[in-house]
């Protein structure tokens, strides 16, 4: 699968987090994240490992029981299950990888 890159499909799952899936296999799953200053992923956790790199901005996140602030150039791994939130500090922008695949992400 290849995908050039458009502005355009990207969908809002919760209050000022913007999302859109890129491109997929049969393993993983690659999205990009457009989040807004003040808005707050609320707390919650899914079967797949989530690997992230921040692009841009500043945001707090919360894995378990420990916070990271993850700034331009972090990245972050969290395992399948655990419960993770966050609370964005700064216009930010983010990638992630989920594996296996998110079927809720897949696009229409």
């Amino acid at each position: 699968m290849f995908a050039k890159y458009t502005p355009a499909g990207f969908i809002s799952p919760v209050d000022g987090i913007e999302m859109k899936t890129f491109v997929y296999g049969e393993n993983s799953l690659l999205a990009r994240f457009h989040l807004k200053k003040g808005s707050f992923l609320p707390l919650h956790s899914h079967p797949q490992e989530q690997t992230g790199f921040m692009v841009s901005g500043k945001m707090t996140l919360f894995i378990g029981n420990e916070a990271f602030t993850a700034e331009a150039g972090d990245s972050w791994s969290i395992k399948g299950g655990v419960v993770h939130r966050a609370e964005i500090l700064e216009d930010s922008t983010a990638i992630e990888v989920f594996s296996p695949i998110r079927e809720d992400y897949l696009p229409a």
